[in-house]
């Protein structure tokens, strides 16, 4: 409602303001053969009173009232003859580029402005951001509040006797790091993100000063997710070590972005979000969030930005894939996943490529070189307790059992 009255009072007053123009415009253009007129009976009452005081010659006067005359018979006729000639047409030019003027001025306006938002100084601003980030909620208070999930997970059967087994195992070895860490894991797919929170946070004062920055991000993101999407001061912190571990940690930078778009600082927000979309990889879970939230974050900051164009396969990728028959493109995905466990093997690479390629050969049936896949994982990781959890579940979901 107070929109549409914003809007009525903004229209109502550009029409006033462009009447008053082309009101004036009107009046000129009506008086200006009066004026005229006027001047030059002026200047005949000017001769007589010259001639009176012997300032010019009777001839002069003549000669000066003769042809001031012939100029104000002139003017009159062109004052008759006005409204047959079409004066009014003099106006419409000048009354469509107003008209054009004010419509510009309602678009853009529409197109860049903020109906309805209130002066708000830059440094109000920041003190409005100030309190907001010192008002977050605890993490307890987060999680009391925050609204169970709208669609959990719903285990089969099998799995849901191994959470049980899995459960019971942590009580009784309340200090297994394995099976702290996948507890976490896989309390969080199931949508348990508080149980998930209290099974990662025991881990992470069991490791204490060895836990890793990938550690520290993966509790911050657990303890964000129990939290309904709050970064509450306590996540913060643990954002923070793993910032200290490494400064590059996406998912540490991405939730800091989080936090400041929360209380009202698009601009750090945009700091962050917009390296990590150069960064990539495409295919990291961040990247579509922050595709999703980057253009409203830098409109906000007031910084121009363009967000880039999605890449994607070329159409004649797409016609060279869809022309290859089943055994080729089998033997060209096998080609690929050939190359990445080369790549591992010799140079290494992030959890994630290890995963990547247990389950791709799991899929490919090739079981033994799956499993072969995770035992080597598991060496190359076993001080990592967050990718030992990833690993761990990978296998599971493919059935790669050790």
């Amino acid at each position: 409602m107070q929109d549409w009255i914003f809007w009525a009072a903004v229209v109502a007053l550009s029409i006033g303001v462009a009447a008053i123009l082309l009101q004036s415009l009107r009046s000129n253009d009506a008086h200006t053969d009066d004026s005229a007129l006027k001047v030059y009976r002026d200047q005949l009452s000017e001769v007589d009173r010259d001639l009176a005081r012997a300032v010019i010659s009777a001839p002069e006067a003549e000669r000066l009232r003769t042809e001031v005359s012939r100029r104000l018979l002139d003017a009159d006729r062109a004052q008759q003859a006005a409204p047959i000639s079409g004066g009014k047409g003099k106006i419409w030019p000048a009354a469509a580029a107003i008209l054009l003027a004010a419509c510009a001025a309602l678009y853009t306006y529409d197109r860049v402005g903020t109906p309805g938002y209130a002066d708000l100084p830059l440094t109000d601003r920041l003190a409005l951001a100030d309190q907001a980030y010192a008002a977050r909620p605890s993490q307890a208070e987060a999680e009391a509040a925050a609204s169970p999930p709208l669609t959990a997970p719903q285990p089969d059967a099998e799995f849901t006797e191994l959470m049980v087994k899995l459960r019971a195992a942590v009580q009784a070895r309340p200090d297994d790091l394995q099976g702290l860490a996948l507890l976490a894991k896989n309390e969080a797919q199931l949508g348990n993100y508080v149980a998930a929170r209290m099974a990662q946070q025991h881990l992470l004062t069991l490791l204490g000063d060895k836990a890793s920055a990938e550690d520290h991000a993966g509790l911050a993101q657990t303890m964000i997710f129990a939290a309904n999407g709050v970064v509450t001061p306590e996540a913060e912190q643990h954002q923070i070590r793993a910032l200290k571990l490494d400064p590059t940690n996406p998912l540490a930078r991405y939730f800091s972005g989080l936090m400041f778009a929360e209380i009202g600082r698009p601009d750090r927000a945009f700091a962050l979000w917009e390296p990590l979309l150069r960064e990539g990889p495409a295919d990291a879970p961040w990247i579509a969030p922050i595709r999703g939230m980057l253009q409203d974050t830098a409109d906000a900051a007031g910084i121009k930005y363009q967000l880039p164009a999605l890449k994607g396969p070329t159409s004649e990728d797409v016609a060279n894939a869809g022309a290859l028959s089943a055994a080729d493109r089998q033997a060209m995905i096998k080609g690929m996943v050939d190359q990445l466990e080369a790549r591992l093997t010799t140079e290494g690479g992030p959890v994630e490529d290890w995963v990547k390629l247990m389950t791709s050969l799991a899929k490919l049936g090739e079981k033994e070189d799956a499993k072969a896949a995770y035992e080597q994982a598991v060496q190359v990781f076993k001080s990592d307790t967050a990718a030992l959890g990833q690993i761990e579940a990978a296998a599971s979901d493919a059935g790669v059992t050790p």
